[in-house]
């Protein structure tokens, strides 16, 4: 006991007790900065009013200031007792990137990962987190809808499956969120006003991606939203805007006049077609696209209520489609709480957020009418018995169901509603031990709750569906997503030349469906298709842990190691393990000179896929389907539901990507100029592929298994630079690219030559018609076709084709692979230009090398098509494409590779200036107007209405370079207005 009071009397003696208060630089109060005597593990942080007292022992020279998003403080301990801090604001959030299960100083990233802040979004009529980013991030590829409030597809480094989804994982404030689209909804991410998001955070490689293991082969992408600031006052804002848009391309048709002059001239005056011929002058293509307006208005509260940081969020949008009747309406709330107790020991981030999200849908199927009904001829005839439009009938007065469809009948008879509510609720709980201070324990909670419901109802006199009576659709789905995730995190840096950050952890996840379809007839008397229940469920099991080293500030190396367990497959291969690893050497930083910054990166690491694309989420299990009422057996005068096998693969196990990433970040001049350089290579194996199988060896023709091997390999840059400077006037400018290289490499077990692969993409003609194929040795959705033989004016010849394997005789031996849909590089531009008060911003994408099917042209650019004798009554008519006569082609050529055209094209996305008259007197902080002009410019050579092409079904399946009657993309002009009070 002696010896013991001595000690401690000899450590007092050591010691001297500094105290002092921490603020930002208005002045508030900063609270739960930490606090650390450098050289030891003896810290504190900061409380409720941002003072802090410390016992320093013997010898100490620096206190470190530090605390998440701001710069690191470090003070000389001089004689003074009292030391008191403030810590500027010019740095919140832009040095820090947000990880999987936490952030890093961007210094510090080993990885391929990039973020995009609030203020460098793009601009313009935008309804989701897509439209955001796009042409912002090398290396990912956003090909945007056009309708309002649609889906976008992304490809993060090119997809990395052939018949999984090829979608990234997207987070939203720490929730997975599933992929699949809620029945009644146009995109699964409206969920997120994009008025409410801080950041986007895309993580590209498999260092980066290998801590979420199973979901991440396609890459990761991560949603943080805005939250209130306990140090800053209260406030509102407003920002909204309105629009108008218009189609910036159309179908090239006949006109009414010069279809009238092609019939006469090819079938001659008084002949059949002639006398069928209208009177009117249609454009049915005006008849059904509009100009369509949007309206769009968010409000939000944040600050502080006492102790307890928040910011509470809500938003209302309203959008016209470019296709009449077509809109669509959504309501957004959401609210984030994020307090801190004991010292600010114990953090709380706690969100809710949700959408009433209304929708009525236009019958897209009026584009390919429009482009195919006669011209001449009427939208009305009050005389018809069909709602009063014109329609093609058979000898006996029925509708002719081979003839297109009235364009302005299908979308004035069809009313096809949905309403969808969802919410998501988020709980981050993080402890800081206060008996072990670098430790954090952090609890993480979500749910996330969505139901669609909708109907489509067609009347019985709409020709369209007579022979089915009308027709009467109610569907209504609910879907689930729980989620338990609980980690620990150590992090310390045990001395100046070494620093640790070790995290483990445990997740739960539970996705759940349940959806219900029925339709009848439109007297709802005679049931068409029966009801039909589908629940489905899966679960996911996973451990996952990280380790950082830092090294002398110099040297950092992260490890990551993921094991799933999904449901999805079974036991025996039920669980994946997915490491990661990285280095990454800080060559210089913040050096004086021309070379002010430079940074090698490599990395290597596993991730995996189990998301299936299919209604069937146990597809190793052997299972029945009973047959619909319209497939009964009839036994006597009964008709009995039948049971038939499915096709299962009870061997179907995780598909597998490996990514090798090496890369330099840099910079120059202090970092006027900088960026970065990167190769990767992507190889996956035990493709999840939907393939063919020989007749008897399972119960089905096509089945689900894994196949195959698809590699990517490309290389990415960016560069950003700051040209001009003075004050707080400045020109920013910002370029990068991407290259991607796609191969498949392996598609059958066992090697077979003879193999010409999976052929996809549905085209037009006969039913199960394709124009792309996987095969070995060239890219996935490559073309496969005839070569085309010209005459010497350079016009196709119709039905000469070359013999590319010189056997005397075209047939299918001659087709080849040709082209692919994927491009072969994309770029991204943007430009800023702040000066004073003004402001402008640019930016703009380009593609090359990608090419698409001209799936209009192959159809309508057909004498063949242009007079149809079926159904009697004399027949019916179709306009024809505009280039008809100058190809002279008979009869359709839907694999000739003149349909393949270049798609590779430039285009400017928005131009928009503002001007910030700041405060205004004592009710406005803030007042600034805005104007913008979406999509006003695109040069390409692709003859058809838009090159930019990847089509989603219903499904979730994505087809890539098909053009066939898209959704046309609009031309918007937008008048923005933003209020602070």
């Amino acid at each position: 006991m002696a010896v013991f009071w001595v000690f401690i009397m000899a450590v007092a003696v050591g010691q001297r007790t500094i105290s002092g208060r921490v603020t930002d630089d208005s002045g508030e109060a900063m609270i739960g900065v930490n606090i650390l005597v450098v050289g030891t593990s003896t810290g504190t942080v900061s409380d409720f009013d941002g003072g802090y007292t410390l016992n320093v022992p013997e010898g100490a020279t620096q206190l470190q200031f530090s605390y998440t998003g701001y710069e690191r403080v470090l003070v000389d301990l001089g004689t003074t007792n009292q030391v008191d801090v403030v810590m500027g604001e010019g740095a919140i959030l832009e040095d820090v990137v947000v990880t999987g299960y936490g952030t890093v100083k961007r210094e510090n990233v080993t990885g391929s990962i990039q973020t995009v802040k609030k203020e460098d979004f793009n601009k313009g009529s935008i309804t989701s987190v897509q439209e955001l980013i796009s042409g912002k991030v090398a290396g990912v590829q956003v090909v945007p809808s056009g309708e309002p409030g649609g889906s976008s597809v992304i490809r993060i480094r090119g997809g990395s499956s052939l018949s999984a989804i090829n979608d990234p994982l997207v987070i939203i404030d720490g929730i997975p969120v599933s992929s699949t689209t809620i029945s009644g909804s146009r995109n699964n991410l409206n969920i997120v006003n994009p008025n409410d998001i801080e950041t986007v955070t895309v993580l590209k490689d498999a260092s980066a991606t290998a801590i979420y293991g199973s979901r991440a082969s396609n890459g990761v992408i991560i949603i943080t939203t805005k939250k209130g600031n306990l140090n800053h006052k209260l406030g509102l804002e407003y920002n909204g805007s309105v629009a108008t848009s218009s189609a910036t391309e159309t179908a090239d048709v006949l006109s009414a006049d010069e279809f009238r002059g092609l019939i006469n001239s090819r079938y001659g005056a008084g002949s059949t077609q002639s006398n069928i011929l209208g009177t009117a002058n249609t454009d049915w293509q005006n008849e059904i696209l509009q100009d369509g307006f949007a309206h769009d208005h968010n409000l939000s509260l944040s600050g502080a209520l006492g102790e307890i940081p928040f910011r509470l969020s809500g938003g209302y949008t309203d959008k016209d489609g470019l296709i009449k009747t077509d809109n669509f309406n959504r309501l957004s709330y959401g609210i984030n709480l994020n307090p801190g107790f004991m010292d600010n020991k114990l953090q709380l981030n706690l969100s809710a957020r949700g959408m009433t999200d209304k929708n009525h849908f236009a019958d897209q199927g009026a584009l390919g009418a429009a482009a195919f009904f006669d011209p001449t001829q009427p939208i009305r005839d009050e005389g018809s018995p069909y709602g009063g439009f014109f329609t093609w009938v058979n000898t006996d007065g029925t509708p002719n169901t081979l003839s297109p469809s009235n364009p302005v009948a299908l979308l004035e008879q069809t009313d096809n509603n949905s309403t969808v509510n969802r919410y998501i609720l988020g709980a981050q709980i993080d402890y800081r031990l206060g008996f072990f201070p670098d430790m954090r324990a952090n609890l993480n909670l979500g749910y996330d709750h969505s139901k669609g419901e909708g109907e489509k109802f067609i009347p019985t006199n709409a020709a369209f569906a007579f022979y089915n009576n009308g027709r009467d659709e109610n569907y209504t789905q609910e879907n689930k997503n729980e989620l338990l995730e609980f980690f620990l995190n150590y992090n310390k840096n045990l001395n100046t030349d070494f620093g640790l950050d070790v995290m483990g952890g445990y997740s739960w996840q539970h996705f759940h469906y349940d959806n219900f379809f029925v339709a009848t007839d439109a007297d709802r008397v005679d049931t068409i298709t029966a009801a039909d229940r589908n629940l489905r469920e899966y679960y996911l099991l996973s451990l996952f842990g990280r380790v950082n080293l830092n090294l002398f500030d110099k040297f950092l190396l992260t490890f990551t190691v993921r094991r799933d367990g999904s449901s999805i497959f079974s036991e025996d291969n039920r669980w994946g393990t997915f490491p990661g690893a990285a280095f990454a050497w800080k060559i210089f930083e913040n050096q004086p000179g021309a070379l002010s910054e430079l940074k090698f990166r490599v990395g290597y690491g596993l991730t995996g896929q189990q998301d299936l694309n299919r209604d069937n989420f146990y597809p190793y299990l052997p299972r029945y389907s009973s047959s619909t009422p319209t497939a009964q057996y009839p036994f006597g005068n009964t008709y009995y539901t039948t049971l038939r096998p499915e096709g299962y693969d009870a061997n179907l196990k995780w598909e597998e990507t490996t990514t090798f990433n090496v890369g330099f970040d840099y910079g120059f001049f202090g970092n006027r100029l900088n960026g970065s350089v990167e190769y990767y290579e992507r190889k996956t194996k035990d493709l999840i592929n939907f393939v063919p199988v020989a007749a008897g060896t399972n119960l089905t023709n096509f089945l689900l298994t894994n196949v195959g091997d698809l590699e990517n390999k490309g290389v990415e840059f960016s560069i950003n630079t700051v040209p001009w400077r003075k004050g707080k006037n400045q020109w920013t400018l910002g370029f990068n690219g991407a290259f991607n290289h796609n191969e498949i490499t392996k598609l059958t077990a066992t090697d077979d030559p003879n193999y010409l692969g999976v052929f996809v993409g549905g085209t037009g003609g006969a039913v199960g018609n394709t124009i792309q194929i996987h095969s070995v040795g060239h890219p996935a959705n490559s073309f496969f076709v005839w070569e085309q033989v010209y005459d010497a004016a350079g016009v196709p010849i119709e039905g000469l084709y070359v013999d590319r394997n010189g056997d005397g005789v075209v047939n299918n031996a001659d087709m080849y692979q040709y082209k692919k849909a994927a491009p072969d590089a994309t770029f991204g531009f943007y430009t800023a230009l702040d000066l004073g008060k003004f402001d402008f911003s640019a930016g703009a994408r380009a593609s090359a090398g990608n090419y698409v099917y001209n799936n209009n042209l192959a159809n309508q650019a057909i004498y063949g098509y242009i007079y149809n004798s079926a159904g009697g009554g004399g027949g019916y008519l179709n306009n024809v494409n505009a280039q008809t006569q100058a190809l002279d082609i008979t009869s359709p050529q839907y694999f000739s590779d003149y349909y393949v055209q270049d798609g590779s094209f430039f285009k400017i996305d928005h131009l928009t200036a503002g001007y910030d008259f700041g405060g205004l007197g004592k009710t406005f902080t803030t007042l600034r107007i805005s104007a913008t002009v979406q999509n006003p410019l695109i040069i390409t050579n692709y003859e058809g209405i838009d090159p930019e092409i990847a089509t989603r079904d219903i499904n979730n399946v994505v087809t890539p370079g098909i053009d066939n009657n898209i959704y046309p993309r609009s031309r918007t002009f937008l008048f923005g207005l933003s209020l602070g009070f």
